[in-house]
This record gives structure tokens, sequence and C-alpha cells, in this order.
């Protein structure tokens, strides 16, 4: 098992520790599987791409670390820090 930190925000921020595929596996090279082209029975022409898993991994090992907290949102708007509400006292350069 070959251990690394990642930063996930998907249902809430967190750090989690995840598997990694081997470096030298010969099946994968060190990708962690295979993309797999398909296409239509009837015509032949591409129609998508699988991604299959190579067995020297789990994708679905992962241990939460620290759950982070959340960041509260700016609720200002944005202004322009240039702009002095459509009139100027300066001449054009």
């Amino acid at each position: 098992m070959r251990l690394r930190i990642q930063h996930t925000t998907w249902t809430r921020p967190a750090l989690i520790l995840t598997d990694t595929p081997r470096p030298n596996c010969p099946r994968c090279e060190g990708d962690g599987g295979h993309n797999r082209d398909y296409g239509d029975y009837e015509t032949g022409e591409y129609a998508g791409t699988e991604w299959e898993p190579c067995s020297c991994w789990d994708e679905t090992r992962r241990w939460t670390l620290l759950p982070l907290p959340r960041m509260p949102r700016r609720r200002t708007a944005w202004r322009d820090p240039w702009e002095t509400g459509g009139y100027s006292d300066e001449p054009p350069f």
C-alpha cells in the first residue's frame, strides 16, 4: 500500500489519506488502469471510453484524516476600485 494525502471538497472539505497505484506494476505501468475505447455494434463508430482499474490498487480505499471547516462566502458585491461614479475631475491621458 502506497499512501498519499489529498484534499477533497465532496460532501465536506477534508484531508484524506488515499492509496496510489504501484509505480512499477507491469500491467498498468503505474497509471492505475487502462482506458478502453468502444464503439456502437451496428455502425462501429466511436461511442465513448471506459476506465478499467488495475488490481494493483483500490480506488475506494480512503480515510478521513482531518475535516476542514467550511469557509464562509463573501456577501459583498464586487466593486471596481477605479470607478468614480461616472464623473472624473482628472484630464484624460
